[in-house]
């Protein structure tokens, strides 16, 4: 009796394997569907659209973007999904920015998805009017130590990645500023040239117009490394902050049950989607840096995001939901 259970047991694993291993074989079977947290034309739909077209070409299925600008219920969609690669998250820094503020969530990012690659990562850039006495971040530091509570910075709205990061830059160069949230980037780089804040905080892809064309000037970039269109721009790190990094990324998760087959499908052609040279220059041209990783890698820098973003938003005072 106890060996003919082993039989049966051995039989449906074998059953289970082979039927997984179809499953990828026959992988897509159908349009596969991206949702995207974000509206049209944002940095993260930019993105999405440019990495969609080319996995589209190497699966042989069209991958079609879905906008739906609202986070939460974005992750919670495809958490519920079926998990048969067929409805994709884009995840990334925001993700794990939800994450961190709410209480509550309605999926858990750890066990209800299975984190396959990043696809980019893109810099927050520190700007002040050209007409400013500002021209490093220590000039920055130094006043607001000079004149605490006068210094006004500029950011998204509050509990973004750029308000999150003005927060950080406040506690790490340890000086009392004003920091004020616009809704739109428009009206951010609108309140730099008319002086209501001195300097801003602004994702590099919305502003790298207006920086390269001298509109704002940019004191610094928040990633650890130099951006390579603009290699004058000194990092925050190595201009007085050392450590200092408030980079954003993103990237392409699938519900937690999704097979292995699959998942490795995915990874695929998402390796080969932004290794694309001219997908990589397209992209860097518009402020991003192609960059694929391992599931591993993903799963832990969300996690260190949360982490880490967590911890500035207790220091910060900002109100979890």
């Amino acid at each position: 009796m106890h060996a003919r259970r082993k039989v049966l047991c051995a039989g449906a694993a074998m059953a289970a394997f082979w039927s997984a291993a179809a499953l990828g074989q026959a992988y897509p079977g159908k349009p596969i569907q991206l949702v995207v947290a974000f509206a049209p034309g944002g940095a993260g739909d930019i993105v999405a659209r440019l990495v969609a077209r080319k996995m589209g070409e190497d699966l042989g299925r069209p991958v079609v973007i879905e906008n739906r600008p609202v986070p939460v219920a974005s992750a919670a969609l495809v958490a519920s999904a079926k998990p048969d690669g067929h409805t994709l998250l884009m995840a990334g820094s925001g993700t794990a920015l939800t994450s961190a503020l709410f209480n509550r969530l309605p999926y858990d990012l750890a066990k209800d998805f299975r984190h396959i690659s990043t696809l980019s990562s893109f810099d927050l850039v520190l700007v002040a009017d050209k007409q400013q006495k500002f021209r490093t971040v220590a000039d920055v530091i130094a006043y607001a130590k000079a004149h605490p509570g006068q210094l006004a910075l500029g950011t998204a709205r509050v509990g973004s990645t750029q308000n999150l990061a003005g927060e950080l830059f406040r506690s790490m160069a340890g000086v009392e500023v004003l920091i004020v949230p616009y809704k739109t980037t428009g009206d951010l780089v609108s309140a730099v040239r008319a002086g209501d804040v001195q300097v801003a905080l602004e994702m590099l892809p919305a502003v790298l117009g207006q920086v390269q064309n001298r509109t704002v000037h940019p004191l610094a970039v928040t990633a650890l490394k130099r951006f390579s269109r603009l290699p004058d721009v000194p990092t925050v790190s190595e201009s007085g902050l050392p450590g200092f990094e408030a980079a954003s990324w993103n990237g392409i998760s699938v519900p937690a049950a999704t097979p292995p087959q699959v998942v490795q499908r995915i990874h695929s052609a998402i390796a080969k989607a932004v290794a694309d040279p001219g997908l990589q220059r397209e992209l860097l041209d518009l402020g991003f840096v192609a960059q694929a990783s391992t599931p591993e890698q993903m799963a832990q820098r969300m996690q260190a995001d949360i982490r880490k973003w967590a911890d500035v938003i207790a220091k910060a005072h900002i109100q979890r939901h």
